[in-house]
């Protein structure tokens, strides 16, 4: 039994959360809201140092990345756009001097909204933002620069938006590498860099395309590829590129980097779902939250909830539903919700709109509610302190 005491960090349309769990994994406390009520889009934590950073914004409050250094007590942030709150205090001088505000440039102006997503490579901390651009941090998150790589890729014109916006959203990396990267945005399509950025492929084709077969929906495989709307993308561990997504039309899994797309739907209920989730140390473990369809309402199939495990890699999928709602469940689980722990065996969590945060310590198996009534809950990452 370990000894480390374990967060689980929660973005919410109302700030940021951190559910404290003790070394077994029980005992589960909330604390918060953190980051002023900002709308926090994800979190992520150094396991190492403890510090935990958490990126959201709005047209409100415009975009900016929160820090704290002591696991969640006091946090600062760092803002890189302007919001309608400087154009009231601008013209306001008595809302400024409530807010405390005062004028000064900022580092991206109006480019963009929104941070989305947060991710940490060899040192570097990066950022998605809404419309979709990347950034990055080499001083822990006090000065960005944008990797212009990306921002200039030929294709830009052409990126269309999902229900969301143009939203960059998953950013995942090789431990092992330090020049590669991929990132996800919806609904542009997977992109991939292996020099650090400074050059991007972009990374969508079916491996068949001929057993394709017609589709409808506008997000579905067309054109010998998969379909731009990835919702959530994961790198399974070991040396070998091996990524899994959930896309608005599928759950795929590349062996080669991206490269190629297998289709692995077959065996879930549904094609549409936001999180997927790959095991610490079993490349061939996932696990999906499918919902019923993006018109039909996007809650479980059949209202009652439901964790999909494979452990052949997508081959066969079996439903875990003990502890989870069977009946009248309409929760959605968003894109970034789910999360895990590289325990042994491994923990796996999820979060819902309705404000709940489920836990499973058995890698799927069995569920249980460490959190309820919390705000609509955006994102779900785990800090897993290191032993001393």
């Amino acid at each position: 039994m370990s000894s480390r005491p374990i967060q689980i960090l929660v973005g919410t349309n109302k700030g940021a959360f951190i559910i404290n769990g003790v070394g077994d994994r029980s005992g589960w406390t909330v604390r918060g809201p953190h980051c002023d009520g900002w709308p926090i889009n994800h979190m992520v934590g150094d396991a190492e140092t403890g510090t935990i950073w958490a990126g959201g914004g709005g047209d409100w409050h415009g975009a900016g990345v929160w820090r704290s250094d002591d696991g969640g007590e006091r946090w600062e942030v760092t803002r890189l756009t302007r919001g309608q709150m400087d154009d009231w205090a601008a013209n306001d001088p008595d809302f400024a001097k409530m807010i405390g505000w005062t004028d000064g440039a900022l580092p991206f102006g109006a480019d963009f909204s929104q941070i989305w997503s947060l991710g940490v490579s060899h040192g570097t901390l990066y950022a998605g933002t809404k419309p979709a651009t990347l950034l990055a941090s080499r001083d822990a998150g006090k000065s960005w620069a944008k990797v212009d790589g990306l921002t200039d890729h030929p294709s830009a014109e052409t990126w269309n938006p999902g229900a969301a916006g143009l939203v960059l959203h998953s950013i995942v990396s090789a431990p092992g590498d330090r020049g590669k990267l991929w990132v996800g945005i919806s609904a542009a399509g997977v992109f991939a860099t292996e020099d650090g950025g400074k050059s991007w492929d972009r990374r969508n084709r079916l491996s068949n395309a001929e057993a394709c077969g017609h589709h409808d929906h506008p997000a579905a495989p067309r054109d010998g590829e998969i379909g731009h709307c990835v919702h959530n993308m994961v790198r399974a561990s070991g040396t070998a590129d091996l990524l899994y997504q959930q896309n608005h039309h599928g759950v795929w899994r590349s062996s080669d980097g991206g490269r190629s797309w297998d289709d692995i739907t077959d065996g879930l209920p549904s094609t549409f779902g936001f999180p997927i989730r790959v095991h610490p140390r079993d490349p061939d473990t996932i696990w999906t939250l499918p919902l019923n369809g993006d018109s039909a309402g996007r809650y479980p199939p059949g209202a009652a909830a439901a964790v999909w495990r494979s452990r052949d890699g997508g081959q066969s999928w079996q439903a875990h539903r003990e502890g989870l709602p069977q009946e009248a469940c309409f929760f959605t689980v968003l894109r970034q919700a789910m999360a895990g722990d590289a325990r042994d065996p491994a923990g796996v969590y999820f979060g819902t709109n309705s404000g709940s945060v489920f836990a499973s310590l058995d890698e799927g198996e069995t569920w249980n509610e460490i959190a309820r009534h919390l705000p609509t809950v955006l994102a779900v990452e785990v800090l897993d302190r290191a032993a001393p």
